[in-house]
C-alpha cells in the first residue's frame, strides 16, 4: 500500500509543478534559442539604418555640428552627447538612436534603436536583469524543473521506466552534456 501511495504523490507532485512552471517554461525555451544564437542576430533589439545628406558642414565648428545636423533633420530632442570620433567623423547619440555624421559632407547614417516586441521582456527575465524578487522566484523556479525532473524519472516503471529503456535514455541525456564538457573544457 505504501508503494502505490508513494506513486501517487510523485504523479500528483510532478503534473502540479509541471502546470504551475509550464508557461515559464515555454518562455525561458523561447528565450533560450534566441539568446543561443546571439552571433546571428540581435535577440533584444531592431536595429535599422537610414541614410540622409543634409548638405555641406565645411563652416560648421565641432561645438556647433551637432545642432546644425539636428536642425536640417528637424529632430528636437537633445542629445544626451555629440562627440567627435576622427576627422570624418561626428557621433550624435540621442535616446534610442545614433546619427553617424560624415564631416564634411553631411551624410549621416541614422541608426534606430527598438526593443524587439516580446523578446526584450523574455530575455530581461531570463537572464535575470531584472533582480531582486525574480531572483528568488527564478531560484524557485530552477528547483522545480529539478523537481520535475526527479519525480517524472519514477512515474513510469517497468521496460518504459528505469528498468528498461528510460534507463538508456536517462544515461544518453546526461553523458551527452558531460561528453561535450570534456571535450570542450
Amino acid at each position: 500500500m505504501a508503494k502505490k501511495s508513494f506513486r501517487k504523490t510523485i504523479i500528483a507532485v510532478h503534473r502540479d509543478t509541471g502546470y504551475f512552471f509550464a508557461g515559464l517554461t515555454v518562455l525561458y525555451a523561447i528565450s533560450g534559442v534566441a539568446v543561443n544564437h546571439m552571433e546571428d542576430w540581435n535577440p533584444n533589439y531592431t536595429v535599422a539604418h537610414v541614410e540622409h545628406s543634409v548638405g555641406d558642414l565645411v563652416d560648421v565648428s565641432d561645438g556647433g555640428i551637432a545642432a546644425e545636423v539636428l536642425g536640417r533633420l528637424g529632430v528636437e530632442e537633445e542629445p544626451k552627447a555629440a562627440v567627435r570620433m576622427s576627422e570624418k567623423e561626428f557621433r550624435i547619440f540621442l535616446k534610442n538612436r545614433t546619427l553617424y555624421v560624415a564631416t564634411p559632407s553631411g551624410q549621416v547614417v541614422d541608426e534606430l534603436v527598438s526593443r524587439r516586441p516580446g523578446f526584450f521582456h523574455v530575455n530581461y527575465l531570463h537572464l535575470n536583469h531584472a533582480k531582486g524578487l525574480w531572483t528568488w522566484f527564478a531560484d524557485i523556479y530552477a528547483v522545480g524543473l529539478l523537481v520535475l525532473a526527479l519525480t517524472g524519472i519514477f512515474i513510469i516503471t517497468g521496460k518504459k521506466g528505469l528498468g528498461g529503456r528510460g534507463r538508456w535514455l536517462l544515461i544518453a541525456g546526461t553523458a551527452i552534456p558531460l561528453i561535450f564538457l570534456l571535450l570542450k573544457t
